[in-house]
């Protein structure tokens, strides 16, 4: 067998459990057929009658059958959420952010991935540059999706010049696959000033919306740009007529797709509206808020959650007094909620500070990229109340660590103050506030 795996764990009281299989014990196949990776498992592992392939410990090979439910699952943990090692990305784009980090950091923050199963699994967006005809056939017969793709430009010369790939061109090809097999697809443009803006967007947006409705959203986001670039392609920062510029094409775009398709298809991110000064859009335009995790709808969605939460929130006059850090895209989004609830609240008194972001650069502006040493330097001496409020979007996904490796302890210390860290949405926002301590 070329492919075995590993099992790390076995879940308590489960069908792996009941049947003998034990960590350090490995996975042959399912139903004769060699499990490659997690593609391969997940898609052989919901049936309702299998047959396994373990090989123990001690090197004897277990066949066992199983009937179980649909779907129901078999408790098995084998360690690596891919069954796989991670592919890295062979792309040198020239807006990547990795290249933009300064040294120094963990290994892990370096590490780029371009791997079309982390697409299926977490969301990730990848460029099609490291899929094979057998991973996009894979894909089709198992019908695995969502795939978010990222496109940056249909031009493929400009393309292969923006990822410093030959092929990059070349991969877009594989989207017509994607389609033909009807898989449900998001795609993302990355905008860089005087690259892929202007007559080469309208093209861009053209051609992808060739792909609708397998291909259902597209978000514009503007190029990050750290202090960290010596060496790197010279990019320029959007001002606010660019960002106003980017959004006519976007909104013209939007009309005329909603007419034929009754959706908007595409979508700018946030910071386009706050750098062009204008209004957020309504929630219906954002078609179900498909592009949350690039920025795209997620202060719409939390004004709209605050305020449905925020009317049946009877209000008192009990003292409270908290302190509230956020990036520069979101503080007046956050002073404004802050204000009525010490509108309602009449003894609550709430700091909100803007953390300026010295680590990565003032043109960074979002909450998720502070570093626990910005907001150490720059809350040092502030009023911070009973508590201070962090969104979990400044720490690493399930730990209390920040991107500079500093803790939520480390902090408290330096802070010599209480910190609570509140998860995403307008109600827990309230309630974080509002909580007794």
């Amino acid at each position: 067998m070329s492919h075995k795996h590993e099992i790390k764990d076995v879940k308590p009281g489960s069908i792996a459990e009941e049947l003998g299989v034990e960590p350090g014990d490995f996975l042959l196949s399912i139903n004769s057929q060699e499990i490659e990776d997690v593609f391969d498992y997940h898609f052989f592992v919901n049936d309702e009658e299998l047959t396994l392939l373990i090989e123990k410990r001690n090197g004897e090979e277990w066949e066992l059958e199983i009937e179980k439910e649909y779907e129901e699952d078999l408790g098995i943990d084998f360690g690596k959420g891919l069954m796989d090692e991670y592919r890295s990305c062979r792309n040198k784009c020239i807006f990547c952010f990795i290249d933009q980090m300064p040294e120094g950091m963990r290994d892990t923050l370096y590490f780029k991935d371009d791997d079309s199963r982390l697409s299926f699994l977490q969301g990730n967006y990848i460029t099609l540059t490291n899929m094979s005809d057998h991973d996009i056939d894979r894909i089709i017969r198992y019908h695995l999706e969502p795939i978010n793709i990222s496109f940056h430009t249909t031009n493929p010369v400009l393309r292969c010049e923006m990822l410093h790939n030959r092929f990059a061109g070349e991969a877009l090809e594989k989207v017509k696959r994607l389609y033909a097999g009807q898989i449900c697809m998001n795609g993302q443009i990355v905008l860089c000033k005087g690259v892929n803006d202007g007559e080469e967007l309208e093209r861009s947006i053209r051609d992808l919306s060739e792909y609708l409705p397998y291909l259902q959203s597209v978000s514009v986001v503007p190029v990050g740009l750290t202090k960290f670039r010596d060496g790197l392609y010279p990019l320029e920062p959007f001002g606010k007529e660019d960002a106003i510029k980017v959004l006519e094409v976007i909104h013209r775009w939007q009309k005329k797709l909603y007419e034929k398709w009754g959706i908007h298809f595409i979508h700018a991110g946030d910071e386009w509206y706050l750098l062009a000064g204008q209004e957020l859009p309504e929630e219906e335009r954002y078609d179900g808020y498909l592009q949350l995790e690039n920025g795209v709808g997620m202060l719409r969605l939390l004004e709209n959650e605050f305020q449905e939460a925020f009317a049946e929130f009877p209000g008192d006059e009990k003292p409270r007094e908290v302190s509230i850090a956020t990036g520069k895209l979101a503080f007046p989004f956050i002073r404004a909620m802050a204000d009525r609830i010490e509108g309602k609240y009449s003894g609550t008194k709430i700091h909100v500070y803007e953390i300026r972001n010295d680590f990565f650069g003032e043109k960074i502006t979002v909450a998720g990229l502070i570093t626990g040493t910005d907001l150490a330097a720059q809350l040092k001496g502030k009023e911070l109340g009973n508590v201070l409020l962090l969104p979990c979007s400044m720490f690493r996904s399930g730990e209390e660590v920040f991107l500079d490796d500093m803790t939520l302890e480390d902090l408290k210390e330096a802070l010599q103050s209480d910190i609570d860290i509140v998860k995403s949405s307008g109600q827990n926002f309230i309630e974080a506030v509002l909580k007794e301590r």
